[in-house]
């Protein structure tokens, strides 16, 4: 990633949108940033998916008699679906039966992503910006079949020069493997390039692999670690920032 170094330096990793000259301060440190590509997250970052693996997970406990909530999904967020079905697993007291609860969480939540998931507020508008002005790409956390219903449901299956799914690379979020396979499939060094995330576990990922990270986290779940958190991918310094690339 090339910064101007007379621009102030990112690295205080704070929300600057709470900040009373918040709008002037966003302004400045996107205008440091100029990618040779941009990496983007896709469940709860481009797509607001959360809510369909909430109502997927919840049916999965409740087969099992055991409520789902805050709590619970504050343990699962970020993590690739292996992980949360060998945690899934010890909650459950089924241990050995990974395979079988994560199969289980699949099938639920594709039936509720084909009919529920919508984009996130300004994902749409950004990714058409950035698209013919840098190269750009999706690093999911979540498996191919998954990730290829909710890229069909936003009409995004033919937008990016690289989709990066979790069953594809030897290690899931928060390893940099999704980021660093992303980057070399557009032909791009990932120290050259930003990552659009939304939880912890992807920042955490972002930067292992030596990314710059902007973070549009949700209230419930900050995203620790990124260069530049935003309240909305539509926020009207980034969207200017996308234009003037």
């Amino acid at each position: 990633m090339s910064r101007d170094p007379s621009a102030p330096d990112p690295t205080p990793r704070r929300s600057l949108d709470q900040d009373a000259d918040g709008g002037e301060l966003v302004s400045d440190v996107l205008a440091a940033l100029r990618p040779a590509g941009v990496v983007f997250d896709c469940d709860g970052l481009l797509m607001d998916t959360e809510r369909c693996w909430t109502t997927a997970e919840t049916a999965v406990f409740a087969t099992r008699g055991l409520p789902y909530g805050p709590a619970e999904k504050g343990r699962f967020i970020g993590k690739s679906v292996p992980a949360s079905a060998l945690m899934m697993a010890e909650v459950f007291g089924e241990p050995g039966n990974e395979a079988a609860i994560e199969a289980e969480v699949l099938d639920r939540v594709e039936d509720v992503l084909l009919r529920e998931a919508e984009p996130m507020p300004g994902a749409l508008q950004l990714v058409d910006l950035l698209r013919p002005r840098v190269p750009i790409a999706v690093a999911s956390n979540s498996p191919r079949a998954v990730l290829d219903v909710t890229l069909t449901r936003a009409g995004l299956t033919d937008t990016f020069g690289a989709v990066v799914a979790a069953d594809e690379v030897p290690v899931p979020k928060p390893g940099p493997d999704l980021y660093l396979a992303a980057c070399e499939l557009l032909g791009v060094p990932a120290s050259q390039c930003l990552a659009f995330e939304d939880s912890t576990t992807g920042v955490s990922a972002a930067r292992a692999a030596g990314m710059a990270v902007i973070a549009v986290p949700s209230p419930e779940h900050p995203a620790l670690g990124a260069d530049l958190e935003l309240d909305s991918l539509a926020h009207p310094a980034l969207v200017a920032w996308a234009a003037s690339l």
